[in-house]
């Protein structure tokens, strides 16, 4: 069991079970999450390229402001849309 911090003020820590890692992603659809702080995109540029290289499917997308969460709509459309997602932050 992994303790989950949320940073967004929360009153008591979640704990959740980590989901299986995806055994590969050949056939899955990335979603690439900005948040957009400073740079973050320059370093998804780069993922993508690098994901693309191998023949994996990537959907962009981008937080409105770094300081606050993803809004809902954001989040159900990449729920809907992707396999996984991996987010940047950089600055």
């Amino acid at each position: 069991m992994s303790t989950i911090l949320d940073p967004t003020g929360e009153l008591q820590p979640a704990q959740r079970e980590r989901l299986p890692r995806v055994p590969a992603l050949a056939g899955k659809i990335v979603a690439l999450l900005d948040i957009s702080k400073p740079r973050g995109d320059v370093f998804l540029d780069r993922l993508e390229q690098h994901l693309d290289d191998g023949g994996i499917e990537v959907r962009r997308y981008r937080k409105p402001t770094f300081t606050r969460i993803a809004p809902a709509d954001l989040t159900f459309q990449i729920a809907r849309e992707c396999d996984l997602v991996i987010e940047a932050l950089a600055d």
